[in-house]
């Protein structure tokens, strides 16, 4: 019996220090080289917003926001982890602590600065109204009588929404801005009313023509953050510097093709 008993607590002592070895290798898997556990940021966007997001054809999220992201992540220490979802959806995300921060185009308005804290603005881009090559939508008092589509939850669908109370025209709200332009293409809608660095380059790829919102004034894209995030202060110190040293303007160059 005492034989049984002493194989019995070796072989306990045995799979306890394996079971200790097991942990410690999952320890330095997820740990950086100074042995402490990595920081990791996770950032939501919507990758339907070229050039500031979408998926390349390996599927990849790229764009003029994951390039700044990848940025102040490096700048800040942290591991950069990007999370897609709708557009409407984000700052939802942001309220239910489910990510650190939102990039994705989004526009610093009053109305959603009640639920989250933004950055300083890092850029700004305006309106267009996009259609196609023959319409006879040509200027802002043509959408009148007009079926105009925006993207669900943005600030183009609040403008929209605006321009109704001067104009008569139907609105349509769909969930992505690829779906968007599939509406203008296939006739569903007359017009699509987009931000302004978006429209140009699906008017350059898909054969289209537009012209600007003379209404309208953007309150700039900025980083959403949830509300009392300790990282606003840090992030604007970080947007601070891209934009003394360049780095601001080349991402701008690389992605917009356009001085701002």
């Amino acid at each position: 019996m005492k034989k049984q008993i002493f194989l019995l607590v070796a072989f306990i002592s045995t799979l306890s220090l394996l079971l200790a070895g097991c942990g410690t290798a999952s320890e330095d898997n997820s740990s950086g080289s100074d042995g402490q556990d990595k920081k990791v940021l996770e950032m939501a966007t919507s990758a339907d917003f070229a050039p500031f997001e979408s998926r390349d054809a390996s599927g990849e999220i790229v764009g003029f926001d994951v390039d700044l992201a990848k940025y102040v992540a490096e700048e800040l220490g942290y591991e950069l982890e990007i999370k897609d979802m709708k557009f409407d959806g984000l700052v939802g995300a942001l309220q239910s602590g489910r990510v650190d921060m939102v990039l994705a185009g989004m526009s610093a308005t009053e109305n959603r600065s009640e639920n989250v804290d933004f950055s300083t603005a890092y850029n700004h881009s305006g309106e267009m109204f996009v259609t196609l090559k023959d319409s006879n939508v040509k200027k802002l008092e043509d959408i009148e009588g007009k079926k105009i589509g925006v993207q669900l939850g943005t600030i183009q669908q609040e403008g929209a929404e605006t321009l109704q109370e001067d104009y008569d025209f139907e609105l349509k709200t769909v969930d992505d801005g690829t779906t968007l332009i599939q509406e203008l293409i296939s006739n569903r809608i007359d017009v699509a009313y987009m931000d302004k660095s978006v429209a140009t380059g699906y008017i350059e790829e898909q054969g289209l023509a537009g012209f600007d919102d003379p209404t309208t004034s953007s309150p700039g894209m900025a980083i959403a953050f949830p509300k009392g995030s300790d990282l606003v202060e840090d992030v604007n110190e970080v947007l601070a510097k891209a934009e003394e040293n360049g780095k601001l303007q080349e991402l701008k160059d690389k992605w917009l093709n356009e001085e701002q």
